[in-house]
């Protein structure tokens, strides 16, 4: 198997400083909403069983770093919004016994969502 170049740690680091914030923000959302998906059995190659439990995890997670980051997502905070939105709506109808309102995956954070 023929891997690509080692890159240094220190390499990693000095690269990772000149990634924007937004961006790095914006990516983590971007993966936590991936992962949720695959998680809720919403993905194109993604397990007929859910998994529930870590779904509620990460849309947890998701809903806490859109709450916390809000102010600084400028135009990626509406379909970042959005897409958390359609994953609580997802949980929701995945779910054989449904939270009460606003008790659900990060409604903490973001109010009841129908």
């Amino acid at each position: 198997m023929t891997q690509g170049p080692r890159i240094e740690p220190d390499q990693q680091v000095r690269d990772l400083a000149d990634v924007p914030a937004i961006e790095v923000i914006s990516r983590s959302a971007v993966l936590l909403m991936s992962a949720a998906a695959e998680k809720l059995g919403l993905a194109e190659n993604a397990s007929s069983d859910p998994d529930l439990d870590e779904a509620r995890r990460l849309i947890t997670a998701l809903a806490g770093l859109v709450t916390a980051s809000g102010e600084y997502l400028g135009p990626h905070a509406a379909p970042i919004k959005d897409g958390l939105q359609s994953l609580q709506r997802a949980f929701r109808e995945a779910s054989t016994v449904p939270d009460e309102p606003g008790k659900g995956p990060g409604e903490k954070y973001t109010g009841p969502v129908y």
